[in-house]
């Protein structure tokens, strides 16, 4: 096999034992190092946000952004060791193209051995479909992409870089997008508790909660309808304690 490293990415491993990788031209890592690659995307995002949609027919999910697909795979890995039987649609946009070609010299961790062919495939044509599975990933700027979609995502995986290295994926405008693409009792998922994030999510609608999880540090959840057994974010409070805190905006 080849090696993942370029010019551009090298594989780093985190505390959990699974690999992620660094980013050169972002100078950030795909995954926090500390959490762990894989406890990162099971924990923050995957296990909370199907553990309030895993009993539809099916699940719409956006995963914003694909990188290693990690957020995808452990989506897969945790349905079915869940036995879900719920159709999973899965849509990604990655800006990256080399990075999706060089997925199949990445080292994974042993969960994702069941999905090698799936990783496969989309490293070499961006698409799988088995007729239970359907993943997606589109090659150029998520901004626009997410624009051919309305009222179509029960889940949104955001996951980009963080808004020091990539603000445009955490604008008040941004969010203001997936409101209008999103469910309205859809689930957003982040691994941002930066307050300009959550005023974003806020001043378009979004009820804010921390999430807390055994093993990972707090995350947040959002979504346009009230969700019971989360720690509600007094947005209100923490604008009287931070009176000049603003969203990021385009």
């Amino acid at each position: 096999m080849k090696s993942f490293d370029d010019e551009l990415h090298s594989m780093v491993l985190s505390e959990d034992g699974s690999y992620t990788a660094y980013s050169k031209e972002y100078e950030e890592h795909y995954h926090s190092t500390r959490d762990g690659a894989l406890n990162e995307s099971l924990v923050k995002h995957v296990i909370p946000a199907l553990g309030i949609k895993s009993g539809q027919d099916e699940v719409h999910i956006l995963d914003i952004c694909f990188g290693l697909g990690f957020n995808t795979l452990a989506t897969l890995y945790y349905v079915k060791q869940n036995n879900i039987n719920s159709r999973i649609h899965i849509y990604s946009p990655e800006l990256d193209a080399s990075l999706i070609r060089s997925l199949k010299n990445f080292t994974y961790p042993k969960e994702f051995d069941e999905f090698r062919h799936i990783i496969l495939e989309l490293a070499e044509t961006g698409y799988y479909d088995d007729g239970l599975w359907h993943v997606e990933v589109f090659i150029g700027d998520a901004r626009e992409y997410i624009k051919k979609f309305e009222n179509s995502f029960d889940i949104v995986y955001q996951d980009a870089f963080s808004p020091r290295t990539n603000p445009i994926l955490w604008t008040k405008e941004y969010f203001s997008d997936i409101a209008h693409l999103i469910k309205k009792d859809a689930i957003l998922t982040t691994y941002s508790v930066a307050l300009p994030t959550r005023l974003a999510l806020y001043e378009n609608g979004f009820h804010v909660y921390t999430y807390h999880t055994k093993g990972a540090r707090k995350s947040t959840i959002a979504s346009l309808t009230e969700l019971e057994g989360f720690e509600k974010v007094d947005i209100k409070h923490k604008i009287s304690c931070n009176p000049h805190a603003e969203p990021l905006r385009d």
